[in-house]
């Protein structure tokens, strides 16, 4: 085994996702602590040149074929399978999406190697590898060592490490590695790639989000909630119980199966905080969370917090704002 460290770069459409620049943050700083090399491993086709993207990387490993063009569960995690066999890298980091999570289970299969998921964090401790990751929706977290000489598999979750650590200019040596002949006949085949259509309120452009989530208790606290995000010049968005409780429409849910938002301020009205909903609002400028639990995940993204209960803050924060 190496003392390498793989960072999985994801991408979309010939666009490097934030969360692998994330996983490269976190990367370099558990090879400087092994004394390896940071390696990013590309797959696709036709997308060679985002490697001149990751420059903080010593080395990226470049694997493209026609299968490779779009995401598949199959094709990657076979090609990925093959590097990581070859390589024999200390840890390989796959970003903790709708892609990486089908990605690390399937590597871990086929490679043999422990997968740890939802992880926050990944540090050295008396030379080895801990993650610390999330049990539970982030109500308990849990620390887990990577024994030797095997390695293994983090899915690191979106801003666990701060992106700006990832970039860096620089020119990584790239190597060519092939790609396995059983990617020619997959089982399971790209269509199309079907994308969200817009909606009433564009909530990625707005500067002011009151988003709610399964604490405001029923359909007919909504009109409260949004005379609140209107007094504040702003819009009203939600976590996804809100959406699957129909409630307010799909193009308000705000996470990884929503949308990604960066307003300058972001208030959350009893959303608990769950791995899936903060990947969509992490990057907040400024974020505000109310919620009765004190124990609430989401206070330990948000910059300010208040434990209480919404409908008593809430008429108060309206009439203040109305001035």
């Amino acid at each position: 085994m190496s003392q390498d460290i793989f960072v999985v770069a994801e991408h979309l459409k010939g666009k490097l996702a934030e969360v692998t620049f994330e996983m490269l943050g976190k990367g370099r700083e558990l090879a400087n602590a092994k004394g390896g090399n940071l390696v990013a491993v590309l797959l696709g086709n036709g997308v060679k040149n985002l490697a001149g993207e990751m420059g903080l990387a010593n080395q990226v490993i470049s694997v493209e074929h026609a299968q490779l063009e779009n995401f598949n569960p199959e094709t990657y995690s076979k090609a990925l399978a093959e590097v990581v066999k070859a390589k024999a890298p200390a840890m390989t980091l796959v970003a903790n999406s709708s892609m990486g999570m089908d990605l690390a289970a399937s590597l871990s299969v086929k490679a043999s190697l422990p997968l740890v998921a939802y992880a926050l964090d990944v540090k050295l401790e008396d030379g080895t590898l801990v993650a610390t990751s999330q049990l539970y929706g982030g109500k308990l977290n849990v620390e887990s060592q990577f024994g030797v000489p095997h390695g293994g598999i983090v899915s690191l979750l979106a801003g666990a490490s701060p992106a700006d650590k990832g970039h860096a200019a620089g020119s990584p040596a790239v190597e060519d590695f092939a790609a396995p002949s059983s990617l020619s006949s997959p089982k399971v085949r790209f269509k199309k790639l079907l994308e969200p259509e817009g909606g009433d309120v564009d909530i990625t452009t707005k500067e002011i989000l009151v988003s709610v989530g399964r604490g405001i208790q029923n359909v007919d606290n909504i009109p409260q909630m949004q005379e609140l995000a209107d007094a504040l010049g702003g819009a009203l968005s939600c976590s996804r119980p809100i959406v699957d409780s129909k409630w307010l429409p799909k193009t308000r849910q705000v996470g990884k199966s929503g949308v990604k938002v960066k307003p300058k301020f972001y208030l959350a009205l009893g959303i608990s905080g769950a791995p899936e909903h903060i990947e969509g609002m992490k990057d907040a400028e400024l974020i505000v969370a109310i919620n009765s639990d004190p124990n609430a995940p989401i206070f330990d993204y948000a910059h300010y917090s208040v434990t209480g209960d919404l409908f008593d803050i809430v008429p108060a924060l309206t009439e203040k704002a109305k001035g």
